[in-house]
């Protein structure tokens, strides 16, 4: 009888053991935090053309291989609404090939040296 004594205290220093380790990984946990997100710096460009952006867009954009109001945006450091319009510019003067017309997206290429 004595034998059996002797298995019951030392399931309950176990079981003391156990409890004393399980209460830092049970519910009181850190919860995750979530990141802020990505932050975009602010693009400052002209809305209106200086005298130096107007005469770089008509000596460099007419030789780009693809033309859009992204491209011409972001080289030029205009927006995009005054990139449209200076293509259409581009365009009624012959500079420039109109090669695709969507409602959201319009694609120029380079005007072919013969056509003048």
């Amino acid at each position: 009888m004595p034998a059996k004594q002797q298995p019951k205290k030392q399931p309950q220093k176990g079981s003391t053991q156990k409890k004393q380790t399980s209460k830092p990984s049970g519910g009181k946990a850190k919860k995750k935090k979530w990141s802020k997100g990505k932050v975009r710096d602010k693009l400052n460009n002209l809305a209106m053309f200086d005298k130096a952006t107007y005469d770089k867009l008509y000596k460099e954009v007419p030789n780009y291989r693809l033309i859009t109001p992204a491209v011409v945006s972001e080289r030029l450091k205009i927006r995009a609404s005054l990139a449209r319009r200076a293509l259409l510019e581009l365009l009624s003067k012959g500079l420039i090939k109109e090669v695709a017309k969507h409602h959201a997206q319009v694609i120029y290429t380079r005007a072919p040296k013969g056509d003048e």
